[in-house]
């Protein structure tokens, strides 16, 4: 997608033209280190995409871009942390390339950074963007402890799984979408708009991502299917299961979930069949494309030329197609 790639070298290059230097090194030398290993930036577009949209200026989008960008890796340094990642992007984790303190805290120091960025917006738009983002923050932080919490609770609904990825995943795209609005000073209903379309295309985009790691093929999703099966992570595909199976494929999907010790191969095996048995692959892609739905019935409310709203359109196809 020629797009993205415009859009995505206009933020690399105001990334590495605004380095992150000061004393001492050992804290900030993690922050470029993470900067520098790209990534499809995906945030960062979506708010230039949006100031775009409403011929705004691409200028002023940068910074905050950049700041969406920013604060992503700083998620991403924690959660390295948290899951005693070695690697990321095929390069050392900063907790291990450093050490998990100088990680914690180039972390930190990587979300102030963020908010400073957002200093290079005018009074009445830094009045609406920043407290955007100082929310979806807070929220992208609720649904990482609510992720860690499903992984202790024994009973978790389809519903408390959705709001989890909401929060987690879906609403920083959203943020990002609506904040380049802000910018270009779009009307607010359109901002809104924009903000559910991100918001949809991202709970559908980690469906997606929960099919694929079952059913996908490992060369082109990029890592061996079943992943998520080993690790009892639940899914949707793992809570839908649980809800509709019963009797003695119940006791079995059950004695999987709680066997400490079983051959991998095994184990994805025996529960993609028990999926299969139950038909959660269709429910999740019913789920998946409902979502999507929806984004573009926003889209669609959105006050602008359908020129150039095809962008967007494109743009859900080409990260579809990143991550089948």
């Amino acid at each position: 997608m020629q797009i993205y790639q415009t859009y995505l070298e206009q933020i690399n290059t105001y990334i590495k033209e605004n380095r992150f230097s000061g004393a001492p090194v050992e804290l900030y030398a993690p922050i470029d280190y993470t900067m520098d290993m790209g990534g499809k930036r995906v945030r960062p577009v979506l708010a230039l995409m949006a100031c775009e949209l409403f011929n705004g200026d691409l200028q002023k989008a940068l910074p905050v871009a950049t700041a969406l960008e920013v604060f992503h890796n700083f998620t991403l340094v924690h959660d390295d942390i948290m899951d005693k990642a070695p690697l990321r992007r095929g390069q050392p984790t900063v907790h291990v390339k450093w050490n998990p303190d100088t990680a914690i805290l180039a972390g930190d120091l990587m979300m102030i950074k963020a908010v400073e960025l957002f200093s290079t917006l005018d009074g009445t738009v830094l009045k609406k963007c920043l407290p955007l983002f100082m929310k979806t923050a807070a929220q992208v932080c609720e649904g990482q402890q609510l992720d860690m919490n499903f992984e202790q609770q024994e009973q978790v609904t389809i519903a408390d799984y959705l709001h989890m990825i909401e929060l987690k995943t879906a609403v920083l795209l959203a943020a990002s979408l609506k904040l380049g609005s802000y910018i270009a000073n779009a009307a607010e209903e359109d901002a809104q708009h924009l903000y559910e379309f991100g918001k949809h295309i991202g709970i559908a985009f980690q469906l997606q991502d929960d099919i694929l790691d079952v059913y996908g093929d490992s060369i082109e999703f990029g890592k061996q299917p079943g992943g998520d099966i080993i690790s009892n992570k639940k899914t949707f595909l793992l809570i839908k299961a649980l809800e509709l199976t019963k009797g003695n494929t119940q006791e079995e999907l059950n004695q999987w979930v709680h066997k400490k010790n079983f051959n991998e191969e095994e184990k994805v095996t025996a529960v993609k069949a028990i999926y299969d048995r139950v038909h959660v692959r269709g429910l999740a892609e019913e789920q998946m494309n409902f979502h999507k739905q929806k984004a573009f019935e926003h889209l669609q409310r959105v006050n602008a030329p359908e020129s150039h709203k095809t962008t967007f359109t494109a743009f859900a196809s080409f990260l579809q197609q990143r991550a089948s």
